[in-house]
């Protein structure tokens, strides 16, 4: 078995999670690189990227377009491949994610703005051209990573992790130091290998001990 620090990359070194409302914190926050983490053949790839405020799943017959611009507000609309049609406004709200999973639709909305953080997940019916949602869950933090593997769904929040198996929703870390660093993605290599992609640095997760490390970037 590898060691607990064998997938971490250089220019990463093992810092102790800074204390919400200090100093260290909010150098982390204001932090202008944010990492993106993924994983490839059991091994942990981190780059940097920009954050992006929309998404896009392609979808028979047209594409799924999804616009989070945080405080104003955001929505999913659906733009046909005909061009002679008009797109048609699904659903208002910030849509952070379009996914296909078991031959169905969903999509997760969320928002964190000052003292507001929430969101949801919504499976979306398309008949006869006809678009309905229905809420599955609601989350009481704004989901802001997500993948999915062994058919399980990941979801880092603004300041939460959850797992949801059959769409039942546990959540394994609560009030974690990340608030307001925006995870960015999120790999699974194993149940004691999970990363998450954050302002400044990643996070190893373990979620058979529910135990949690963090990774500052030197560089």
């Amino acid at each position: 078995m590898e060691n607990r620090s064998s997938h971490i990359p250089t220019g990463f070194i093992e810092t102790k999670p800074p204390r919400p409302g200090s100093k260290e914190w909010y150098s982390l926050n204001s932090c202008s690189n944010v990492f993106v983490v993924e994983s490839a053949n059991g091994h942990l790839n981190v780059s940097k990227v920009k954050n992006a405020c929309e998404n896009k799943l392609k979808i028979s017959s047209g594409t799924l377009f999804g616009l989070d611009q945080g405080e104003w507000g955001g929505q999913l609309v659906f733009i046909p491949d005909d061009t002679t049609k008009e797109s048609i406004v699904i659903k208002n709200g910030n849509m952070k994610f379009s996914f296909i999973f078991k031959d169905k639709i969903y999509f997760i909305e969320g928002l964190a703005h000052m003292s507001v953080s929430k969101g949801a997940l919504y499976e979306l019916d398309i008949t006869n051209n006809n678009f309905d949602y229905k809420k599955i869950i609601d989350f009481e933090d704004s989901p802001e990573a997500f993948t999915i593997c062994h058919n399980k769904l990941f979801i880092a929040s603004h300041r939460c992790f959850y797992v949801l198996e059959n769409f039942e929703k546990k959540i394994l870390f609560k009030d974690t130091f990340w608030d307001s660093s925006y995870p960015s993605s999120i790999a699974v290599i194993d149940e004691q290998n999970v990363f998450v992609g954050i302002r400044g640095g990643i996070v190893k997760l373990d979620l058979t001990k529910q135990s949690l490390e963090f990774y500052k970037n030197t560089n």
